[in-house]
């Protein structure tokens, strides 16, 4: 179990799922810079979070509430949390304050893009998940992430795989906060609409690499 003190943001985890470069860029070295992709999605959220819970027959919706998980040290806000009611002869769910019935929660994490190359937006999903059933005390098997620029939801099972997956994934952000080292850069395709691009060179960072490692055999063979 770790302490309030040592609880590490879930956004975090998904920049480490993304790459680990960006995390440590923004995360260690406090590094960011802003296009045009990470302003919409900033705006998203803001706009997601500051929208007023909604009652519906059926339905509560919960905006911008805060998550947290001692046992995987993590914290952050969901976007939206969906509270469905139940059917009498159901199993499972919680109880709401003030209102009959039993409800099953199911996060939304809303995305201005379309989805990833990866699973780095199921993780970050996982892992508020992981959160709330936590704080709620039950069990929930399905989450959603919206996608604005297909304007489509996309249904997420919280299976066995996906967990594993996202622990471990929390172990990994721990050991390297840990650490304080910034990975090592690694070009890749989606390095392109990448905010922190100029910052991170990833092309030079790896030409770096080779030169270093070629004088470093070379100095072995000489040596030798």
């Amino acid at each position: 179990m770790f302490s309030e003190d040592d609880l590490l943001p879930i956004s975090a985890l998904q920049h480490l799922a993304f790459c680990p470069r960006q995390w440590g860029l923004i995360h260690i070295e406090q590094v960011w810079t802003e296009n045009y992709l990470t302003a919409e999605g900033r705006v998203l959220h803001e706009k997601t979070h500051s929208a007023e819970s909604e009652n519906r027959p059926g339905l509560r919706i919960a905006r911008g509430l805060r998550l947290h998980s001692l046992r995987l040290g993590l914290v952050g806000q969901a976007d939206v949390v969906e509270f469905i009611r139940l059917p009498k002869d159901a199993e499972g769910g919680i109880r709401l304050e003030g209102v009959e019935g039993l409800w099953q929660p199911v996060p939304v994490e809303y995305k201005r893009g379309s989805p990833k190359i990866g699973r780095c937006d199921e993780v970050q999903l996982c892992a508020q998940t992981i959160c709330l059933e936590e704080m709620l005390n039950t069990t929930i098997n399905t989450g959603a992430i919206y996608y604005g620029r297909p304007r489509r939801r996309k249904e997420v099972d919280i299976d066995t795989t996906l967990r594993q997956e996202t622990e471990k994934l929390v172990f990994e952000l721990h050991r390297l906060t840990d650490s304080q080292k910034v990975p090592k850069a690694k070009y890749e395709k989606k390095c392109k609409s990448c905010s922190l691009l100029e910052s991170c060179m990833p092309k030079v960072a790896g030409i770096k690499k080779d030169i270093e490692h070629y004088l470093s055999k070379a100095k072995d063979e000489t040596i030798t």
